[in-house]
C-alpha cells in the first residue's frame, strides 16, 4: 500500500533521487538559478528551502546538517557566507519557480527554480500597473491627447527657437553700431 507517500519518487530509486536532489541543490546554490523540468524543480524547492532556513544561523551543528545534506564545502560555504545573511530577514519563500514551456524531445514541462533575493533583474522591474477593462478603453484617447499636447509644446519651442536666434545676433550688430 501507498498510504502517507505523498512526496514525487522522481521515477528514480531511493538513493539516486538523494544524490539527484543534492547535486542539483549544489547548483542552485553556486548559481542562484537553475534550468530543470517542473517536477525535478518543485521536489529540489522542498529539499533545499530547510537548508536555507538553517544558514540563517550560523553555528557548528547547523553546518554539519547542511553537509549532511549537499556533501560539497564549497557549497556550504556559499550558503552559510552569502546565502543565508542575505536571506536573514525573509520568513520563508526562497526560491521561486517559473515555467519556460515544454522540451522539444520529450514535452516535459520545462520550468527554472531560483533564489528570490539574487535575482537582479526581478528586483529592478517594476510593478506594471494594473489595467482594467475602462482604462484600456480610455487609454487610446488620452495617449493621443498626450501626443496633440506634445506636438504643440514642439511646435511653440520651434518657433521661439528664430526669436532667440535673431536677439543673438542682433545683440553684436548693436555693439559693434556703439563702438
Amino acid at each position: 500500500m501507498r498510504h502517507g507517500k505523498k512526496f514525487n519518487h522522481l521515477g528514480r530509486t531511493a538513493d539516486h533521487r538523494r544524490a539527484m536532489l543534492a547535486n542539483m541543490a549544489i547548483s542552485l546554490i553556486e548559481h542562484k538559478r537553475i534550468t530543470t523540468t517542473l517536477a525535478k524543480a518543485k521536489a529540489l524547492k522542498k529539499y533545499v528551502e530547510p537548508l536555507i532556513t538553517r544558514s540563517k544561523d550560523d553555528t557548528t551543528n547547523a553546518r554539519r546538517v547542511a553537509f549532511r545534506y549537499l556533501q560539497n564545502k564549497e557549497a556550504i560555504k556559499e550558503l552559510f557566507g552569502v546565502i543565508g545573511p542575505k536571506v536573514g530577514d525573509r520568513p520563508g519563500g526562497y526560491t521561486r519557480i517559473i515555467k519556460l514551456g515544454h522540451r522539444l524531445g520529450d514535452a516535459a514541462d520545462i520550468a527554472f527554480i531560483e533564489l528570490v533575493d539574487f535575482d537582479e533583474n526581478m528586483a529592478k522591474t517594476p510593478k506594471a500597473a494594473k489595467k482594467t477593462r475602462r482604462s484600456r478603453k480610455a487609454a487610446p484617447k488620452a495617449e493621443a491627447a498626450e501626443e496633440t499636447v506634445a506636438v504643440e509644446e514642439k511646435a511653440e519651442e520651434v518657433a521661439e527657437a528664430p526669436k532667440a536666434v535673431e536677439e543673438t545676433t542682433e545683440a553684436p550688430a548693436e555693439e559693434a553700431k556703439a563702438e
